[in-house]
């Protein structure tokens, strides 16, 4: 009798700790921020209502090994500052994953830009006002416990 509770522990045990770690990767979070106060161009100029020009300019998410993901990522210039906007996105969620604007793929010299607030939809990430982007070539989608990349985008043609 002792061996059949240990046993049905166990199994509960296994069942709830498969569940922590495999869930998230099936649950869906869906943003659609909008886009601030901005002009808008394309590499070429076309005007939004709010009219004031900004430029915009993207490069397609790219999903690593595993981890598939589409959707376009574009740098907005607003008069708050520049945002790393997530557009059409879609990937799959998995635990601690961050954005981060990364020198290289092996992020070894990066800055975060926060943790991932979605996983479908449209989504902005606030790039801090001291931080030059002309230092940085990628955007990516980071688990900070497994060090794994999910996504990422080659932004050095977005400036």
């Amino acid at each position: 009798m002792k061996k059949k509770i240990i046993i049905y522990i166990f199994i509960f045990l296994l069942l709830a700790v498969g569940y922590y770690l495999i869930s998230p990767i099936f649950i869906t979070i869906e943003v659609n921020d909008s886009l601030p106060n901005s002009d808008v161009s394309m590499n070429d100029s076309q005007n939004d209502s709010n009219s004031t020009t900004t430029k915009i300019v993207s490069a397609s998410v790219i999903g690593s090994v595993g981890h598939p993901a589409n959707g376009e990522v574009r740098l907005v210039n607003t008069s708050e500052g520049k945002i790393i906007r997530y557009e059409n996105f879609e990937t799959i969620n998995g635990p601690y994953l961050y954005v981060y604007l990364a020198k290289d793929l092996k992020a070894k010299d990066f800055v975060s830009l926060g943790k991932i607030r979605a996983t479908k939809g449209n989504v902005n990430y606030t790039i801090p006002d001291d931080i030059d982007l002309g230092e940085y070539k990628y955007v990516m989608t980071w688990c900070k416990q497994f060090g794994i990349l999910f996504n990422y985008a080659d932004i050095s043609i977005l400036e």
